[in-house]
C-alpha cells in the first residue's frame, strides 16, 4: 500500500473534465511533471490517474498585486502552502474497487494470503480486475506517488508466464518495466507516431524484437531506408551503429532486397534476391503511383481498356506499341491516343526500377510467402530503390498477393475448423504510411482493406510515419495501439487522439514529451495511457532479448506449404 506522505488532496473535479487537486505545502510543484503516474485513494476505490497540467494559485489578489521581494526568503516560507500553492490537474484512468472492510493504510507485511487483491499484493493485471472509470473520488482524497506494485497491478510483469508481455520503457520518474500485452497489440493494427529524428525506427525495432522473441506473430518489413534487417547508423554525434534483427535473431530472420548491389557493398549476409514483373501489377497498383507517375483520370481510364483486352500482359504490350500500333487499337477499342500515348509514355519510368522485369524466372512472392508460412520473419530492403515510386509499387504488388493467400487460408480454416490450417497470425510493418492511406488513395490500396479488417483474416499493420494527419480518419480510428513520440503539429496531435475517448486531456501530455527517447503509448495493448522512457536499444538490450528457437516445420511440411502456397497465389 502507499505508506509514503500523500502530496495533496482533490478539492474539485468532474467526470469530464478530470480532477483539480491541491499539493500539500511541503510538496514542491517543480516536482509535479505531465505525464507522471498517480494513484488517488478514495473511499470504495483506487483511481489510477495521468497527470496533465500544472498550475500556480494563490489566496488573495494581493498577494499577486504586490508579491514578496525574491530576497525575501521568510514572507515567501510563511505564504507557502497557505497563501501560495500548487494545483496539479488529473485525468482518472482506470478504477480498483477495494473491500470497504480493509484497512487503507495496512504494511503488506501484516497481511494475510486470503486479504483482498486491492491490497495491490499481485503480480500481474490478470489478476485483479480493473474497471473503467464511472465515477470520481470524494472531496479531500489523497493523492499518492504511483508505487512498483501500482505499475505490476496495472500493466504487468514481462516474466508472466501467462501473458506475452514486453517491456517497452520505464515511468517518468520510477525504475519499473511497463508492459504491453503482444497477443493484445496484434489483434489490431498499430501505428508507430512521432516527427523525425524522435527515435519511431528504434521504438519499432523494439517492438519487431519483441514479438520475434515471444513467437506473438510473424513479421513481414519493408524496409525503406534499409534499417531493419542486418544493422542500422545509431542517432548521435559519433558515427556507430546498431544490429539489425537478423543479427538478434539469425535463425528466425531473412533478408530479401529489391538492390542486391546496395545490399552487398553494405555487407548484408545470405540476403535473397527480389524481383517483380509486369504482368503481375494491376491498374490499381498504377492508380495507387499516379502522383509519382503523373498520370491523368484519362490514361488510367484507357489502362483499364488495355487490361481488359491484354490481361495480364496489358504493359507489356503497351510498351511494345508503336504509334500506327496505338492508333490501331482506339479505331477498334475506342480508346483515346493521346492519353494512351502519354500512358506509355509515363510507364517507361518503371524500366528504371532494378527489380522490375518484363518476365520474371521465378515466383519471388511465393518464396516469402513459404518463408512466413515456415515462421520466418521477412524483411524486405530497397537499398537505393527507396524513392516513393519504387516503395510503394513493390509493398503494394507483395502485399496484395499474401493478402489474398491468407484470405483463402482464413476462409479455409473457418470452414474446416481443424487447429493446423489456422494461419499464423501476421503483422506487416510500413512506413511513410499515409502515403498508402491518405484520403484519396486508400480505396486503391491493400492496406486500407487491412487496417479496416481488425484482423479478420489474422493480418495486421504496423505503419511508422511523422504526419499521422495525412491518414484517413476512417482508418486511423482502427488503429489498435498507437506509440507516439513528440509531434509539434497541431493537425497531426488531433489526428493521433482520433477516435479516443477522453483524448482532448492528453494533448498537453504529448506536446511536452522531449524528443528524445520518450513517448506515449495508448490503445488496445496497454491498460491506459502512459508517458514512458523508452527502453534503450543497445548492447543491454541484445542480452536481454535473447535468442529463442522458432517451432520450425519439417522438411515436409514446408514442402506441403510451398504447395499450397503456389496454389493460394495462382500458379
Amino acid at each position: 500500500m502507499h505508506l509514503e506522505q500523500p502530496l495533496g488532496s482533490v478539492i474539485q473535479g468532474s467526470l469530464s473534465q478530470g480532477l483539480e487537486v491541491r499539493l500539500h505545502p511541503d510538496v514542491s510543484v517543480e516536482d509535479m511533471r505531465v505525464g507522471k503516474f498517480l494513484v488517488v485513494k478514495g473511499i470504495a476505490a483506487d483511481f489510477f490517474c495521468m497527470l496533465t497540467d500544472v498550475t500556480l494559485g494563490t489566496s488573495s489578489a494581493r498577494i499577486i498585486a504586490n508579491p514578496p521581494h525574491p530576497d525575501d526568503d521568510f514572507l515567501q516560507a510563511v505564504l507557502a502552502g497557505s497563501g501560495t500553492y500548487g494545483t496539479i490537474n488529473l485525468s482518472p484512468m482506470l478504477m480498483l474497487a477495494r473491500d470497504k472492510n480493509s484497512e487503507r493504510q495496512q504494511p503488506a507485511a501484516k497481511k494475510t494470503p486470503n486479504s483482498k487483491l486491492a491490497s495491490f499484493e499481485v503480480q500481474s493485471s490478470a489478476d485483479i480486475e480493473l474497471m473503467p472509470v464511472k465515477t470520481i473520488p470524494s472531496h479531500f482524497s489523497q493523492v499518492y506517488d504511483a508505487s512498483e506494485t501500482d505499475f505490476q497491478a496495472v500493466f504487468g510483469r514481462e516474466d508472466d508466464p501467462r501473458r506475452r508481455n514486453f517491456a517497452i520503457g520505464l515511468p517518468l520518474d520510477m525504475d519499473v518495466p511497463i508492459c504491453i500485452d503482444l497477443d493484445r497489440f496484434i489483434e489490431r493494427s498499430n501505428g508507430v507516431f512521432g516527427k523525425s529524428g524522435t527515435g519511431k525506427s528504434f521504438l519499432t525495432r523494439l517492438l519487431l524484437s519483441g514479438i520475434i522473441r515471444s513467437q506473438a506473430a510473424v513479421n513481414l518489413i519493408f524496409d525503406m531506408h534499409s534499417e531493419y534487417g542486418w544493422e542500422a547508423v545509431s542517432e548521435g554525434k559519433q558515427f556507430s551503429t546498431v544490429k539489425g534483427l537478423r543479427q538478434l535473431f539469425p535463425g528466425q530472420v531473412q533478408i530479401y532486397t529489391l538492390d542486391p548491389d546496395s545490399t552487398r557493398r553494405r555487407g548484408v549476409r545470405d540476403a535473397q534476391e527480389l524481383y517483380l514483373s509486369y504482368d503481375q501489377l494491376e491498374v490499381e497498383d498504377i492508380m495507387l503511383v499516379r502522383q509519382e507517375l503523373n498520370l491523368s483520370e484519362a490514361s488510367l481510364e484507357n489502362a483499364n481498356i488495355l487490361r481488359t483486352e491484354f490481361g495480364k500482359s496489358w504493359i507489356t504490350q503497351l510498351l511494345a506499341m508503336s504509334n500506327e500500333d496505338i492508333q490501331m487499337f482506339c479505331d477498334e477499342k475506342r480508346g483515346n491516343k493521346s492519353s494512351i500515348m502519354a500512358l506509355q509514355r509515363k510507364l517507361f519510368r518503371l524500366d528504371d526500377l532494378k527489380y522490375m522485369r518484363s518476365a520474371s524466372p521465378q515466383n519471388y512472392i511465393s518464396q516469402i510467402l513459404q518463408s512466413l508460412e515456415a515462421g520466418k520473419h521477412v524483411v524486405i530492403e530497397f537499398g537505393s530503390q527507396s524513392n516513393m515510386l519504387s516503395y510503394m509499387l513493390a509493398t503494394n504488388v507483395i502485399s496484395r498477393r499474401i493478402h489474398h493467400s491468407y484470405v483463402r487460408k482464413a476462409e479455409t480454416f473457418l470452414q474446416t475448423k481443424n487447429p493446423r490450417d489456422r494461419p499464423r497470425p501476421l503483422v506487416i510493418t510500413i512506413e511513410e504510411a499515409h502515403r498508402f492511406l491518405d484520403p484519396a488513395t486508400v480505396r486503391q490500396t491493400i492496406f486500407g482493406i487491412i487496417a479496416r479488417e481488425m484482423r479478420k483474416y489474422f493480418v495486421t499493420l504496423l505503419v511508422v510515419d511523422q504526419r499521422p494527419s495525412g491518414i484517413d480518419n476512417e482508418v486511423m480510428s482502427q488503429i489498435g495501439t498507437r506509440i507516439t513520440a513528440l509531434l509539434n503539429d497541431e493537425k497531426d496531435i488531433d489526428a493521433i487522439f482520433t477516435g479516443v475517448s477522453g483524448g482532448q486531456s492528453l494533448r498537453s501530455v504529448l506536446a511536452k514529451l522531449d524528443s528524445k527517447q520518450q513517448a506515449l503509448i495508448l490503445g488496445h495493448a496497454v491498460p491506459m495511457p502512459v508517458v514512458v522512457r523508452t527502453r534503450p536499444y543497445d548492447e543491454t538490450f541484445y542480452k536481454e532479448i535473447g535468442h529463442t528457437s522458432w517451432e520450425e516445420l519439417s522438411d515436409e511440411e514446408v514442402f506441403a506449404a510451398a504447395e499450397t502456397a503456389k496454389a493460394d497465389l495462382g500458379f
